[in-house]
């Protein structure tokens, strides 16, 4: 035991035991620079270097983008910027694919054109042909899907035989009653030299726009210049347009009374500049000036 604090004491002594360290200048043996040191004083500098030098690598991994070059830091960092840039991605292209069915839905109420059932078209298509050749028709369906097509044949002859009578009937337009489409400040006349071959009303949003006269609707369409824009075919070979609407209220082949509603008032087109209804009468080919007949303000 009294040799081992022997011991101890002789390393204690030894760290606290004063050296003096002197630089000399190799060539001429000039003393340079002379230092007084110990063991103890080293070890205390030497440690607190280390610990600097730590806790400085250690902010710059933390705190500096440096982290990402060590190997294995940045990986959950990186891990979790690609789950969150993911599920950013899911919602944008479940955002563009609801904004592209609601742009289809819309461009086919413009056109009329009908939409499918795309669910009961797979299932049906996903039904094996063996096992609908099985199955034996029902007479009831039959009689109905016939009836359903003979009432459906009548109704267009009738159609037809209806818009014939109107086509051929001669009636001068001076004993013509037309109802107003709208009701508003006229901004554009007729002008032929201009070719501006109809009336321009301006009313206020949302105002429904009326048929002049009865008729059959015979275009009700969306074109690139005026926008939604509807036709109806009347008697004494005579068309009206409504052009520049918001909304088509009728399809083509309907039939319309003199008043009713078939389209909201907008501002589609390129030849649109506001909300207005663009207004036209043709009479055998030629168009005429709406206010000789109709009163707009």
């Amino acid at each position: 035991m009294a040799g081992e604090n022997q011991k101890e004491q002789t390393f204690l002594e030894r760290l606290r035991h004063n050296y003096r360290l002197i630089i000399m200048n190799n060539e001429t043996f000039e003393e340079v620079g002379s230092y007084r040191l110990s063991l103890l004083n080293v070890y205390v500098i030497v440690s607190l270097v280390v610990v600097l030098v730590a806790i400085i690598v250690g902010a710059l991994i933390v705190f500096t983008p440096l982290r990402t070059y060590v190997p294995g830091y940045g990986d959950v960092t990186k891990q979790e910027e690609l789950m969150r840039l993911n599920k950013e991605l899911d919602e944008l292209q479940k955002i563009v694919n609801a904004q592209q069915a609601y742009n289809d839905n819309i461009r086919r109420i413009l056109v009329g054109e009908v939409l499918e059932n795309a669910e009961e078209n797979m299932s049906v298509a996903e039904i094996p042909m063996d096992s609908v050749a099985e199955i034996d028709p029902i007479i009831e369906d039959e009689m109905l899907r016939k009836e359903v097509e003979l009432d459906q044949a009548v109704l267009e002859r009738e159609i037809l035989s209806r818009s014939a009578d109107y086509i051929a009937r001669e009636i001068p337009l001076e004993q013509m009653f037309f109802v107003p489409p709208i009701t508003g400040v006229v901004s554009n006349p007729f002008n032929e030299r201009d070719k501006h071959f109809g009336i321009d009303i301006i009313a206020p949003k949302n105002t429904p726009i009326k048929a002049a006269a009865d008729g059959f609707v015979f275009v009700s369409d969306w074109t690139l210049e005026t926008g939604n824009t509807i036709g109806i075919q009347h008697s004494n070979d005579l068309i009206t347009f409504y052009k520049h609407n918001s909304a088509l209220l009728k399809q083509t082949g309907s039939y319309v009374k003199a008043g009713e509603a078939i389209a909201i008032i907008g501002n589609t087109g390129e030849l649109s500049d506001g909300p207005h209804l663009h207004f036209e009468i043709w009479h055998k080919g030629k168009a005429i000036d709406p206010a000789q007949f109709i009163i707009f303000e």
